[in-house]
């Protein structure tokens, strides 16, 4: 008899958060998703939408980096 497989469907969530440096959008990029990591669980895939500048007195003062994070609904 066939075994039956458990369903390979999952739905995944996508939330954007923004990190930001004063160092590089690198920096920014790797500080949003471990900050977010600490209450999401199960984060699968970081895709960065924009990166911008903080700017004071024609001074950057800090990179900021917009990221879409998704991760998988636990069944």
């Amino acid at each position: 008899m066939a075994k039956k497989h458990k369903s390979m469907d999952s739905v995944y969530r996508v939330t954007e958060v923004i990190g930001t440096s004063a160092t590089s959008w690198e920096d920014a990029a790797k500080n949003a998703v471990e900050t977010a990591a600490q209450t999401l669980r199960d984060l699968r895939i970081a895709e960065i939408v924009k990166m911008d500048l903080k700017v004071e007195n024609g001074k950057v003062r800090a990179y900021r980096t917009r990221v879409q994070l998704s991760f998988k609904y636990e069944n």
